[in-house]
């Protein structure tokens, strides 16, 4: 379905018009009439769907439609964390370009003028607020915010706030709200405390469920199974002799991505972390010289494998397995890229093969395995096949051997 064939106003259509978007992917097909017609919404769509612009044409078209006080906040959009909801304004700036409406971005850091910023926008009514829970129950206790114009209240990744702790406070902010404001929610899963806050603050919702899309055939999905201890070694030999440029390495835990970018530091390689620990600014910095390409390796937790827009990255590395099969799909979506073919490996210890069992049920396929390298030690017994599609062993080894050729590695004998 074309953008032209829903019935979005003319400035919305313009903004489309000139960023060359012409066709609505499916969760903006299914969702955007539904918001237009300003009922409750909860979709379940995963993040590269389109989700964003699937909840920001129809409120732009509302807004411009729909009575509202232009002297009063209109709309509340929620987000887990800063990346995202800096994303989230810049797809605001682009798709509202030709409607008269502003938004202020609402997130942590030490940065004075921000802070003066997202008060002024919240105290003299900006049009749209992005905000991340925490920071926005700040200014709410600091200040006396006037939410009686708010007609619209969006959570974005909302499984992502729950798992992040913000129950509480995004019921906190809810509260304060009108009670008839329309609520729309976004979430890349459909957990029992996702319905329990749809039933607790929603009107009769329209579920709209996005199956979550396999990864694409672009991205050569591989494996290493091997021990705990050998997992070090196995990123160095996957990186040697290769150009480094834009690889993502994902760790579990924050913990772990601080030791891990240490070591490979030791060792020459230009590697950066990526963690909540980090100020904003810091945070900022590192994705900006990523993007730039002035780092090689990224070190991160689960935080930049959604909302996070950078095209050509080459290979990513889940150096621990993904406990959930969406957040592998969501890990290794980060390669393949904008019409990009692109590399992902799995390291697979013992105590995680369960684990990875489940991805590769979930993907009706097996994942292709590489050999350990000789000089890493001996590997572990290999995953017995299970519901998974039988493995090819002959087109694997072959893939293999091209795999550790390319990059000047050994192959176990």
């Amino acid at each position: 379905m074309g953008f032209d064939e829903l019935a979005l106003s003319d400035g919305v259509l313009d903004a489309l018009w000139d960023m060359h978007f012409d066709e609505c992917t499916p969760v903006q097909e299914k969702t955007i009439p539904v918001i237009l017609e300003g009922k409750d919404v909860i979709s379940c769509a995963q993040t590269g769907t389109g989700k964003t612009a699937a909840y920001i044409l129809p409120l732009l078209t509302n807004l411009e439609y729909d009575d509202h006080d232009p002297e009063k906040l209109n709309a509340i959009i929620m987000a887990p964390t800063r990346e995202l909801a800096q994303q989230i304004d810049q797809q605001m700036e682009g798709f509202g370009y030709y409607v008269p409406f502003s938004a202020v971005p609402v997130y942590g850091g030490n940065d004075s003028g921000a802070w003066g910023t997202q008060t002024t926008g919240l105290t003299k009514g900006a049009d749209i607020v992005i905000a991340t829970p925490g920071r926005l129950l700040s200014l709410m206790n600091i200040y006396d915010l006037d939410f009686s114009g708010v007609k619209y209240f969006i959570l974005d990744e909302a499984d992502r706030m729950l798992d992040m702790g913000f129950y509480d406070d995004i019921m906190t902010i809810y509260k304060r709200l009108p009670k008839d404001c329309q609520k729309i929610m976004f979430s890349a899963t459909m957990p029992v405390d996702i319905r329990k806050m749809a039933k607790a603050i929603m009107n009769n919702p329209v579920e709209v469920q996005i199956a979550v899309s396999r990864p694409p055939e672009t991205i050569r999905q591989m494996a290493v199974e091997l021990y705990e201890g050998q997992k070090v070694k196995m990123v160095e030999k996957l990186l040697e002799g290769r150009e480094l440029k834009k690889v993502i390495l994902f760790a579990g835990k924050k913990q772990r991505v601080k030791d891990l970018t240490r070591s490979l530091r030791m060792k020459g390689l230009d590697a950066r972390a990526m963690h909540s620990d980090l100020e904003q600014k810091e945070r900022e910095e590192v994705m900006l010289d990523f993007r730039n390409g002035k780092v090689d390796i990224l070190v991160a937790t689960d935080i930049v494998a959604r909302g996070i827009d950078v095209d050509d990255i080459p290979l990513v590395i889940n150096f621990d397995v993904p406990r959930d099969a969406e957040d592998y799909v969501h890990r290794i979506g980060r390669t393949a890229r904008a019409e990009n073919s692109g590399e992902a490996v799995t390291l697979v210890s013992v105590e995680d093969r369960r684990f990875f069992q489940k991805i590769e049920r979930f993907l009706k396929k097996k994942i292709e395995r590489l050999p350990l390298p000789a000089e890493l030690g001996e590997a572990p017994e290999p995953i017995k096949d299970d519901v998974c599609a039988t493995r090819s062993g002959k087109g694997c080894s072959g893939g293999s051997r091209r795999f550790w050729r390319n990059r000047g590695g050994h192959r176990r004998k």
